[in-house]
């Protein structure tokens, strides 16, 4: 049969054979297209959204059940024919992913093999405690439970691999807008601010070559700046108060420190607040407090390495947020009948 075949085969002029090839490439042309249009093209309209969760490990055998379980596809032995034909059976990635049903299978494919997640974004505010960054990520449904945020944020393996010199990261969680897939973990995202960090401390020139416990106490003067000057340019002078105080073995005498003690910043300190026995009462301890109140920003960090020096000792702030510095207790104390005694009367 094939012999007889082949001879009808070669008497066909070139011509004929042709027209030959030509018709067979037409009809799979067409084959194609056709098996395409009724396998592989959407659904629907994309009112039908569904949330693909895909595990670590999930073979794609399991991600195709799903999908045709939820009308997403219209044929599962077309989705792995493409799968495997494309050499994307092994490429499917973790995350959670935000499908509708005016995506074809080609379009879904593509999704899932080049890691489209689903994102969330958040902001941290310059001056954050760790403690107001776990209810963002709370408020935001990023954590289920602020607890799991702290033991994060106290995890030890952590803490040693970036030789913070503390039983916490206070202090080095970097305050900016941060973009992450939903899957995101707790130690995902303390890691991620960790090294935010520290790429925008190596733009410090002065933080380099410094030991670990000598970048600690800068860290711990810029939370302390952060949380006390609302003005960015007033940042370096008060820097530069605190430090001379520290060299007059004065107190730093910082209500950001005892504001610390409280789960929520109180709109003004009480003389009783300033009475609370705590390492962190800077009226009552020299020197600095234990450790950060806060993480700050990029603006006060630099500030902590470049302090302004001046004759100015004192300073307190007006109804503007700016704040007024002294050289002298009694013009501290003027200033205060002047601004603040006025503002609270």
């Amino acid at each position: 049969m094939f012999s007889e075949i082949w001879k009808i085969w070669k008497n066909l002029s070139i011509w004929k054979k042709l027209i030959f090839f030509i018709g067979l490439f037409v009809l799979v042309f067409f084959m194609s297209f056709f098996v395409d249009y009724a396998l592989g093209r959407a659904v629907g309209d994309g009112k039908f959204v569904y949330e693909l969760h895909i595990q670590p490990g999930t073979g794609y055998k399991k991600v195709v059940k799903e999908l045709i379980e939820n009308k997403l596809i219209r044929s599962e032995l077309y989705f792995q024919f493409l799968l495997k034909i494309t050499g994307n059976s092994n490429k499917i990635k973790q995350g959670i992913y935000t499908l509708n049903d005016s995506l074809n299978t080609a379009q879904i494919i593509n999704v899932i093999t080049t890691g489209k997640v689903k994102t969330i974004t958040f902001t941290i505010p310059e001056g954050y405690t760790n403690r107001q960054i776990a209810e963002v990520l709370l408020n935001k449904k990023i954590i289920s439970d602020k607890k799991n945020f702290f033991d994060a944020a106290e995890n030890p393996e952590i803490i040693k691999k970036y030789n913070i010199p503390a039983n916490t990261t206070e202090g080095y969680l970097f305050p900016e807008t941060y973009t992450i897939p939903y899957n995101y973990k707790p130690e995902q995202i303390v890691e991620m601010m960790l090294k935010r960090f520290f790429k925008n401390l190596a733009t410090i020139e002065e933080s380099k070559n410094l030991t670990p416990s000598e970048l600690h106490e800068k860290i711990i003067l810029a939370s302390i700046v952060e949380r006390e000057a609302k003005k960015k340019e007033e940042q370096p002078i008060m820097a530069g108060v605190f430090l001379k105080r520290l060299k007059i073995k004065m107190p730093l005498e910082s209500c950001a420190t005892v504001q610390y003690l409280f789960d929520k910043p109180k709109s003004r300190l009480l003389e009783k607040d300033l009475e609370i026995a705590s390492p962190y009462n800077t009226y009552l301890n020299k020197g600095y407090p234990p450790g950060p109140i806060s993480n700050p920003g990029l603006p006060a960090i630099t500030a902590a390495f470049r302090p302004v020096e001046s004759d100015y000792l004192f300073f307190l702030v007006k109804p503007d947020g700016s704040h007024y510095f002294s050289k002298t207790h009694t013009e501290h104390l003027e200033a205060k009948k002047k601004y603040i005694d006025v503002l609270y009367e």
